[in-house]
Order: structure tokens, then C-alpha cells, then sequence
């Protein structure tokens, strides 16, 4: 009786292609992970007067305040620019996060019955 499968007495032709692609996989995500760590992502707010810049690593890397922005009797309306300009700097983080992983990923893990 032939055996099929090979599983008890060794890994399969298979089995060996979807390690290498395992590993393949692994490392252009480091790479791309890298890539990502490199780049920023600039946000503004209140029409240009506040701007966030930040890495993609999440790193608020630059803050720029126009001067004309600054008044002393309104400084919540200050802090909300801040605010907004950096939550908007993040989410473009996240979105380029999402688009790089799932072009490598290719919806890895989706539907899968376990």
C-alpha cells in the first residue's frame, strides 16, 4: 500500500514551498515595516495655521504654528488645531499602514474556517 501525503516520514514537496514563502513573506514585511518607519505624514488644520508632521513609526517628528494662529485670548481653539492636525497626521500613518500589509498579506487569514 503506497503512502500519500508524506506527512509521518517527512515534510512534502508542499509543505517545504510554503515555509520558503513564509519566510519570504516575513521578510518583505520587515522591509516594508522599515520603509514605512522612514516616512512622514504631514497634517494641517485651521487652514494651513497649525501643521503635525509624523513618522511612520507615530512619531510627532515637526509642529508648526503660524504666529497668527497664537492668541492669547483663545487658546482652546489653539489646542483643537494641535489636536486635530496630529489625529489627522495619524490616521494617514494607519491608512498607509493598512495599504502596505495588505498588498503583502494579500488578505492572509480572511475567511479562513478555524
Amino acid at each position: 500500500m503506497s503512502r500519500r501525503g508524506g506527512f509521518p516520514g517527512g515534510m512534502p514537496g508542499n509543505m517545504n514551498n510554503l515555509m520558503k514563502q513564509a519566510q519570504r513573506m516575513q521578510r518583505q514585511m520587515e522591509e516594508s515595516q522599515k520603509e514605512l518607519a522612514e516616512k512622514e505624514f504631514s497634517a494641517t488644520a485651521g487652514g494651513g495655521a497649525v501643521e503635525i508632521t509624523v513618522s511612520g513609526s507615530r512619531e510627532i517628528t515637526k509642529v508648526h504654528i503660524d504666529p497668527d494662529a497664537v492668541d492669547p485670548d483663545d487658546v482652546e481653539m489653539l489646542e483643537d488645531m494641535i489636536v486635530a492636525a496630529a489625529n489627522e497626521a495619524m490616521k494617514k500613518v494607519d491608512e498607509e499602514t493598512q495599504k502596505t500589509m495588505g498588498s503583502l498579506t494579500g488578505g492572509l487569514g480572511g475567511g479562513l474556517p478555524f
